[in-house]
């Protein structure tokens, strides 16, 4: 199947019974998110991406609030991503994703409702024109960082926060953490870089997903994502920039 998205007024890509369909969107965070669970569980599935300036009427008859992603395999429709990835781990129960134990399980809870204090700033920075605001917004970001970096110590030996394997947080996290060195260009002040040696916990971290199979067949590099936000910045998001078909 294309990945070339598909816009109001395409036709609807008939489904094949029995086999799970992921609808998304290239460079949509929350969408990787599951791709990644999808990758590291090696689940087959088909890929219908969507143009979400534009959206399919036949896609927001399967998800009125028009966000990806959507599972969909049958009758069942599974949409947002922390549902999917839950959804994937339970019933494709290999590479078990989920801590067993209870207090941990809690914790990544508690880990990723803190994520939404990261995805703030970082947006928040991507659209910001003023020097002050976007110094504002890079101390947020390294102050949040901070947060997950003391967190991560505290799991052990690591490099995950699964341990030696990566958990469903590790999924969740990373597309906003892969981001990152694209603010940087993005908005070309140095304030906003990484500063490895203050989060080394962290650099290592991203040094060991940076390393796994799921990581590598989703991620773009940070000039990808520069350019694609600056397709975002012009009213005129590319979608399917770096398709050969495109």
């Amino acid at each position: 199947m294309s990945l070339k998205s598909h816009a109001q007024g395409s036709p609807f890509p008939p489904t094949k019974p029995g086999v799970l369909r992921i609808y998304s969107m290239r460079f949509c965070p929350f969408a990787q998110r599951t791709r990644l669970v999808l990758a590291h569980k090696n689940i087959p599935c088909e890929v219908v991406n969507v143009d979400l300036v534009k959206k399919p009427d036949w896609f927001l008859a399967l998800n009125p609030l028009g966000q990806v992603p959507v599972l969909q395999i049958d009758d069942k429709i599974i949409p947002e991503s922390t549902a999917t990835c839950d959804w994937l781990d339970d019933v494709y129960p290999e590479n078990r994703l989920q801590p067993v134990d209870p207090y941990l399980k809690v914790w990544d809870r508690v880990l990723h409702e803190y994520i939404s204090k990261l995805i703030g700033p970082l947006y928040g920075a991507m659209r910001a024109t003023d020097a002050s605001e976007i110094e504002m917004k890079a101390a947020e970001i390294k102050k949040h960082l901070q947060f997950y970096e003391e967190k991560l110590k505290g799991r052990g030996d690591g490099p995950f926060f699964g341990g030696s394997k990566p958990s469903g947080f590790d999924f969740l996290m990373w597309p906003f953490y892969e981001r990152l060195p694209a603010l940087t260009i993005l908005k070309d002040n140095p304030v906003l870089e990484i500063e490895a040696d203050k989060i080394p916990t962290l650099t290592a971290w991203d040094k060991a997903m940076r390393q796994l199979p799921a990581v590598k067949n989703t991620m773009f590099n940070a000039l990808s994502h520069v350019n694609w936000y600056k397709s975002v910045g012009k009213g005129t998001p590319d979608y399917d920039m770096y398709l050969a078909e495109h």
